[in-house]
């Protein structure tokens, strides 16, 4: 591969990187900040991408859609929307505790898929959506890479320094308290199912988001590539890497997984047709093996929460 392959395909990776970022993001609000065990990502991600989709694509005789809305309008329907579901889902399903909660959710996320798979009206079935808008996308290919990975990069960082902002707030200290120990917040006078419902409405509306930059990103979106594997365990390995509770750990672990999973993929298919099929298996061995590492050696991820303690004794 030469100079110029390689950086695109680094450009490439980046900003998968940065969308992932923001599923990670929204995850460690819901998981890291507040204990919510959402195991349903793929289905707030899936949301967004179609919503996006539908929004924005051209016309189309066989499903809904074909409104040619800009983007920007796309994507913040696809955090609206992504809110809107989370809402009622959360409302019933935050009832349930730790394991009983993943469950639930990842019902939430398997009738999602099954829906986008079979109401072929709205979202064209299992031939997906074409023809989806991408910023910048009448430039130079290289030169649309780089606009759409400043694109990404802006809104990380906007979303990171958004739940930055709200974790070091009265707000984020009380979803802690409640994390950590539901039964004295409440003593408290505080409004526990209040609270873990703000969460995780919040958490899927950056899932949706990243739904959208990904569908504008790859141009068409089918029910293939709404996989548990990559959208929602991916993410939570990422999480678990980088460190729960801290939002600088779940970008470093979004990076970390992505670059350890796209090179072992580069590397597997310059390998022969008949190895390269079984040896793609090595890539889900790698990951997990990079987390049984992590978890023996350093558990509470590359970067741990910081704690409230070492934070106001630093200042």
């Amino acid at each position: 591969m030469d100079l110029l392959g390689l950086a695109n395909y680094a450009v490439f990776m980046a900003i998968l990187i940065g969308i992932y970022a923001l599923l990670a993001l929204g995850l460690n609000i819901q998981w890291g900040f507040t204990g919510l065990f959402n195991a349903g990502i793929a289905g707030f991600f899936a949301i967004g991408a179609y919503t996006s989709a539908i929004l924005t694509s051209l016309p189309a005789a066989h499903r809904l859609g074909g409104f040619e809305l800009p983007m920007v309008l796309g994507w913040v329907a696809a955090m609206l929307v992504a809110a809107a579901i989370a809402w009622p889902i959360g409302k019933i399903c935050l009832r349930f505790r730790s394991d009983y909660l993943a469950i639930a959710t990842i019902g939430i996320a398997e009738i999602i898929r099954l829906v986008i798979r079979t109401e072929g009206w709205l979202t064209g079935g299992v031939r997906g959506i074409t023809g989806i808008p991408r910023p910048f996308g009448e430039l130079p290919y290289m030169q649309s890479q780089l606009a759409f990975l400043a694109i990404v990069v802006v809104l990380v960082l906007l979303a990171y320094m958004l739940v930055e902002r709200q974790v070091n707030a009265p707000w984020g200290r009380m979803m802690r308290a409640i994390r950590d120990n539901e039964n004295a917040a409440a003593a408290m006078g505080k409004r526990v199912a209040d609270r873990r419902l703000q969460a995780f409405v919040f958490g899927s509306a950056l899932m949706g988001l990243a739904g959208a930059l990904f569908v504008h990103f790859n141009r068409s979106i089918t029910p293939e590539a709404i996989d548990p594997m990559i959208a929602t365990f991916l993410i939570w390995i990422m999480l678990i890497l980088g460190g729960s509770g801290n939002n600088r750990g779940a970008i470093l672990g979004a990076a970390a997984i992505w670059i350890i999973w796209s090179v072992s993929e580069l590397l597997t298919d310059r390998l022969p047709a008949e190895v390269a099929i079984q040896a793609k298996y090595a890539r889900v061995f790698i990951i997990g093996l990079t987390l049984q590492l992590v978890l023996r050696f350093r558990p509470e991820g590359i970067l741990p929460e910081r704690q409230a303690g070492a934070a106001s004794s630093r200042r």
